[in-house]
């Protein structure tokens, strides 16, 4: 209860917000449901909270002046906490499964053979490669054997590894014109220069990619990350066939390819063309982060040089984590993680598309349902003004603009790159009412209603076809 009142009175809870149910606190902080109720009560009593039949429990509408003594003391400028975090790209740490993985652990540890605590193997426990080449071949269609798999402590390593590999210094590595610039930063500190490949509604543009020099492009086929579509059928094929007559090689980073919502998963890139596609994967979105946990499937003529760029022994992923996931993997603890957390995410997501059809009907989701983040495009010349006022309210997201590649000839595009994944329930419910209350109004600008007026393109629907929007009365 003192936590809430100095949230409301800081400024960190902000008039209007809405708090989740008792119950719903109750089961988040593993307290009993009379007490978050009395705690409420007592509150609203206070008259720091407002509580009415369908409306739920809001913070209130004060109008209190400061006392004279805190209006007399200097004003101290404070960088404020965000109250809620939708930034892109982490799962819901909450949802760890805590019990399951002390129990693969202690599996793990009974069964482990004694040279599993010496020098680590810099290829990966041969436990965990060969758990991951039976559970990538059933649910991600690759084909590969344990021989081919090069263990890695994440995403990035995975990158930092391959930069190193002669056949992929050869050029420029081709990346899309949207996606983090943190891995174009990590190929730049390599010494080895990007291109951008521009995106449409079918992904990547595979015909630039000949004009562009490159031996390498780096792909998120299953859902482009961040604008959210997949690579359409053709262009998946004719990156292979690129691939195979340039000599060229495909880096197919699968960051959260096992959370599609409205359809099976599309399968890996990989199985077409195991020899000219490497498979990246990791546990970053599925499980956690902080288990620094990846790995690459490899073209056999790549593994040499791939280990030779590691190193003679492992200095990075560590051997009880390994043999930990590969018994998760194993015993099928993994899937059931994925079933419950596609389910959670779905909700979400389904949550966040009806939300704003209701409350902000002018903002669209775009991309498929999939992953853990969805872009809301904005209209032009509104990112900036959206996300000051995000702030205002809380709120920690990220604008679709840094995401660009500064070299790219696409249109900039105003958006939203919002994460559904890492708030816990009843974050994400107060969440998205202080959305609501950050996004642009249409009736404030009419410009903002017409983006020819702008003199930026129209947004796409799904099929590429041009969205007119009527001016909203």
């Amino acid at each position: 209860m003192r936590a809430l009142r100095e949230a409301i009175d800081s400024g960190r809870l902000a008039p209007g917000t809405r708090l989740p149910p008792h119950r719903t606190l109750a089961a988040d902080l593993g307290i009993s449901r009379n007490t978050a109720a009395d705690a409420y009560a007592e509150l609203v009593e206070e008259g720091w909270l407002t509580a009415r039949q369908g409306s739920g429990t809001r913070v209130a509408r004060r109008a209190v002046p400061l006392d004279a003594a805190s209006a007399r003391a200097p004003v101290r400028p404070t960088r404020r906490r965000p109250v809620y975090d939708l930034m892109p790209s982490s799962p819901d740490a909450a949802a760890f499964p805590r019990a399951a993985w002390a129990a693969s652990a202690r599996r793990a540890l009974t069964a482990a053979p004694n040279d599993a605590f010496g020098v680590g193997d810099p290829r990966g426990r041969i436990e965990l490669r060969r758990a991951l080449a039976e559970y990538l071949a059933r649910a991600r269609g690759v084909r590969t054997d344990p021989a081919r798999i090069v263990v890695c402590a994440g995403f990035a390593h995975a990158v930092r590894l391959l930069c190193a590999v002669p056949s992929v210094r050869e050029g420029p590595m081709a990346v899309e014109a949207y996606g983090l610039a943190f891995h174009r930063e990590l190929v730049a500190e390599t010494g080895i220069r990007t291109v951008p490949l521009t995106i449409d509604t079918h992904g990547a543009r595979i015909d630039e990619l000949p004009g562009t020099g490159a031996k390498a492009v780096l792909l998120t086929p299953a859902h482009q990350f961040p604008t959210g579509g997949p690579l359409h059928p053709e262009r998946r094929a004719a990156v292979v066939d690129w691939a195979r007559a340039a000599g060229g090689v495909v880096l197919e980073d699968d960051y959260d390819g096992e959370f599609r919502y409205d359809r099976e998963p599309v399968g890996a890139l990989q199985g077409l063309d195991p020899e000219h596609v490497v498979h990246l994967g990791s546990v970053s979105k599925s499980l956690s982060p902080a288990l620094r946990l990846g790995w690459m499937v490899l073209p056999g003529r790549l593994v040499d040089d791939v280990l030779a760029a590691k190193g003679a022994r492992e200095m990075w992923s560590g051997v009880v984590e390994q043999l930990t996931f590969a018994d998760f993997l194993t015993s099928g603890a993994y899937d059931r993680q994925l079933r419950r957390m596609r389910r959670i995410y779905r909700q979400r997501r389904d949550r966040l598309v009806a939300t704003l059809a209701d409350r902000a009907p002018h903002v669209r989701v775009s991309g498929i349902a999939a992953g853990l983040h969805a872009v809301l495009e904005l209209p032009p010349g509104t990112e900036q003004d959206t996300l000051r006022g995000a702030r205002r309210q809380g709120l920690a997201l990220a604008g679709l603009t840094p995401y660009r590649h500064p070299d790219t000839t696409m249109p900039a595009r105003d958006g939203l790159v919002l994460g559904y994944g890492t708030p816990t329930e009843h974050a994400f419910t107060a969440g998205l009412d202080a959305l609501c209350l950050a996004l642009p109004d249409p009736r404030e600008d009419p410009d903002h209603r017409d983006p020819a007026r702008r003199g930026s393109p129209p947004l796409l629907r799904r099929g590429g076809v041009p969205e007119v929007r009527a001016a909203r009365r």
